[in-house]
């Protein structure tokens, strides 16, 4: 009896044991199997952390691409065609692969276009008229019409000419982005910074309100003012904005109208270039103001000298290039300004002068409404939808048509009531 209950005993200790055994053992594989899964989860905890800081790394790189390159002066070169054209401005900016078009030269030529096709340009990304006059956007529709356009600046001022209304019917037509930019405006266009400079709003004054800008590529600064005149240049001035600039160009081709002393203190340039025709008939560029450039010892460069004048510049320096080598001479007409408002507004082109012209506003279709001045594709449309007028003074119907308006359409003496 005690001999079995011994074995008994033995038994449950052998069974015991190897209970205990088989536990360990699962431990031990439990616990590696644990330590495995472990550092598993840590690789790959460590790989997502290491791809997620070269991602942020990239994107950093991209996106401080632009503000290394202009801190380091390595962008890539930009050229600035003051492009020949006559008594006329058009200046073609190039640069990475952005095309900018400043003004588009007289209506009754063919140079912008030429000049932009020897130049292999299919795009342009902003065409801009710094105001409407004939010799400002003479070609514009033109530009638009054969190049793909982005977008269309203008002042927001209007007038009577053809030239105008085509302009206007081909940004219509094309569907082309349209801005009116103000004074204080800012645009980053690649690596160049665009200030808009004037005018803060408008009044009708064409050649006054021209759209002014300050370009600025790296450290070196253009400076533009179509033909904007000494009392606006003082309200540039007096904005308070930074106006140094190394490149000017004159306002108002040369004119004596322009280009004031106290605006050249505030530009302070280093070279100055004008666009004018050679021996045209305004004077232009005038005595005093080759004198009051001289004064500043600012190198001097016109186009009716020169032929077309390119800048290049890598952002940190600039040279300057011409097509021809001719002296620079004052113009030797004195007429008055004035004068040339009229030719520059209301070219003598083939067409409408008003004289023996009806637009019947009740049946004319929208293009011919806009040949009215003072209408353009929205009030065009707004005649459309609000006919028929029992007389012309009932244009003031129209948003935006005063009596003011209302009178330069009667004057225009181009609308009228059919029978």
């Amino acid at each position: 009896m005690k001999k079995q209950f011994l074995y008994i005993i033995f038994l449950l200790f052998l069974l015991v044991a190897g209970g205990c055994g088989t536990g360990a053992q699962n431990s031990a594989l439990t616990d590696q199997d644990k330590q495995d899964n472990q550092q598993t989860e840590e690789k790959t905890s460590h790989d997502t952390e290491a791809g997620q800081n070269t991602t942020l790394k990239e994107a950093d790189a991209e996106d401080d691409v632009h503000e290394e390159n202009k801190e380091s002066g390595s962008l890539q070169e930009m050229q600035v065609h003051y492009i020949d054209v006559g008594q006329a401005d058009a200046t073609l900016l190039k640069f990475d692969s952005y095309t900018i078009l400043l003004d588009a030269g007289d209506w009754d030529s063919q140079d912008v276009i030429d000049y932009l096709h020897s130049q292999s340009i299919s795009h342009i990304d902003i065409a801009i008229g710094t105001h409407p006059d004939a010799d400002h956007i003479g070609q514009l529709d033109k530009v638009i019409n054969q190049f793909e356009v982005g977008e269309v600046w203008m002042s927001g001022n209007t007038s009577s000419s053809d030239t105008y209304q085509r302009v206007m019917k081909a940004i219509n037509a094309n569907q082309t982005g349209y801005e009116e930019p103000r004074m204080g405006d800012m645009f980053d266009i690649g690596d160049l910074q665009v200030e808009v400079l004037y005018p803060a709003s408008i009044s009708g004054e064409t050649n006054q309100e021209s759209l002014a800008f300050k370009m600025s590529y790296g450290d070196i600064d253009f400076l533009f003012t179509g033909d904007a005149e000494s009392e606006q240049e003082q309200d540039m001035i007096g904005s308070g904005v930074d106006l140094d600039a190394e490149i000017l160009q004159l306002g108002h081709h040369g004119s004596n109208t322009s280009t004031s002393k106290a605006f050249l203190e505030a530009v302070s340039p280093e070279t100055a270039i004008y666009s004018a025709g050679a021996d045209n008939q305004y004077g232009h560029p005038h005595q005093e103001v080759l004198e009051r450039i001289r004064s500043f010892d600012a190198d001097l460069y016109g186009t009716d000298a020169h032929g077309t004048i390119m800048v290049t510049t890598d952002g940190m320096s600039y040279q300057v290039t011409t097509h021809k080598n001719g002296a620079i001479k004052a113009g030797q007409s004195d007429q008055q300004e004035q004068s040339e408002r009229e030719k520059e507004s209301e070219p003598a082109e083939a067409g409408h002068n008003g004289a023996g012209q009806c637009i019947d506003i009740n049946s004319a279709d929208s293009e011919q409404v806009q040949e009215i001045i003072h209408i353009g594709p929205e009030r065009a449309q707004d005649v459309i939808d609000l006919r028929p007028f029992r007389s012309i003074d009932e244009l003031t119907k129209i948003n935006g048509i005063g009596p003011a308006r209302l009178q330069d359409i009667k004057d225009q003496a181009m609308a009228c009531i059919g029978g």
